[in-house]
């Protein structure tokens, strides 16, 4: 796909050139228009908490999870990035331009500039290499560094969104090269691979090729294989890693393995019918371990595979997270009030339809 350079309020007039007839959705809809006015007061109320409480660095305190808890974590300020992104305010001049800049600047020198790793797991990786490639093309790299953050910032370290982006894409084939799995884990040189790390690494990849980066079809086929291989033809369930028994109760996995497998134009795949059809089982389901990334992951898979169930699933989302929101616009999580505020912000984000990696 052609280098993604139309702004994101543009892009949403492209997000039904690949519906099925079977999803088509009313027009206003498709466009990303009639959003539910609970959508938009909760959005409202949640990016307002991101923008004041990102630290000066640009980063969110907090880690997604135990294994980047209180170090640099650049998935979280990918993830908080997203969600300014995702409701089509101008990232160049609109009221959150400026925090949209510096959740930038902070994943791009946090990255390592020989290696381009973006810590401090593949799960972050994975997260602010998505975010980098849905900035690419919409955000002005002058802007980016033009102010006094930026023009403090060391001269290795002051890339621009495609050379930082390039860098990260570089690290995670690097990384599935020397796994004998082909595909990834926590570290970039882990030897053993696990279907929720390896898909957020491979969402990261299949946006950063709709954005126009070189990225080789053989990484992106062994990667669907090793998620197909992982995930029962019969039951639709993924295993998390090879071990026996290490399958979930929960719709998690199957609704990654359904959404990489539509982003990835494998929609005839048997694997993808039978993910698909046991993530619609799950509409009411309330994930309680991990509440935040089951809704980011369903809402994706939903859309991409059964619109009526996603519409279903939305305005029984869309309910709940109106009765979870703190005063102050936040989302309390286990994992820090950042990662739950933006994993609710792009949970809803589908109602807006403009990120790319959100096409159909």
């Amino acid at each position: 796909m052609a280098k993604v350079i139309l702004t994101i309020g543009l892009l949403c007039v492209l997000l039904a050139s690949s519906c099925h007839a079977q999803n088509a959705m009313p027009d206003d809809l498709r466009h990303g228009l009639g959003v539910p006015p609970d959508v938009n007061q909760i959005t409202t109320k949640a990016l307002k908490f991101l923008a004041e409480s990102q630290l000066k660095t640009g980063s969110w305190a907090g880690g997604y999870d135990s294994h980047a808890a209180g170090r640099a974590n650049c998935g979280v300020a990918g993830l908080a990035t997203m969600a300014m992104l995702a409701t089509g305010e101008d990232p160049n001049s609109g009221p959150y331009a400026a925090n949209i800049r510096a959740g930038l600047r902070y994943i791009i020198t946090t990255q390592n500039p020989k290696t381009g790793f973006l810590p401090n797991t593949m799960y972050n990786h994975g997260f602010a290499m998505l975010a980098l490639a849905e900035a690419y093309g919409t955000v002005d790299d002058k802007l980016l560094w033009d102010n006094e953050a930026g023009r403090k910032v060391a001269g290795e370290n002051k890339r621009t969104l495609g050379e930082a982006l390039r860098l990260a894409v570089d690290l995670a084939i690097k990384s599935q090269n020397q796994n004998p799995a082909r595909a990834w884990r926590y570290k970039p040189t882990s030897k053993d691979a696990d279907t929720s790390a390896a898909g957020a690494v491979l969402v990261g990849l299949l946006a950063a090729r709709n954005a126009g980066i070189a990225v080789p079809e053989e990484s992106i086929a062994d990667a669907v294989k090793y998620m197909e291989q992982m995930t029962s033809r019969r039951s639709g369930t993924t295993q998390y890693t090879a071990v026996i028994g290490a399958v979930a109760d929960g719709p998690n996995l199957s609704a990654i393995t359904a959404l990489i497998l539509a982003i990835s134009q494998n929609r005839e795949s048997e694997k993808y019918q039978s993910a698909k059809t046991r993530t619609s089982k799950f509409l009411d389901y309330q994930d309680r371990s991990f509440p935040f990334y089951n809704r980011y992951y369903m809402a994706q898979a939903l859309f991409q595979s059964d619109y009526d169930a996603w519409t279903r699933w939305n305005n029984i989302t869309i309910r709940r997270l109106r009765k979870l929101q703190q005063p102050n616009g936040s989302f309390s999580s286990p994992h820090g009030e950042a990662y739950g505020t933006a994993m609710s912000c792009l949970a809803l984000a589908l109602n807006y339809r403009f990120l790319p990696i959100y096409e159909r």
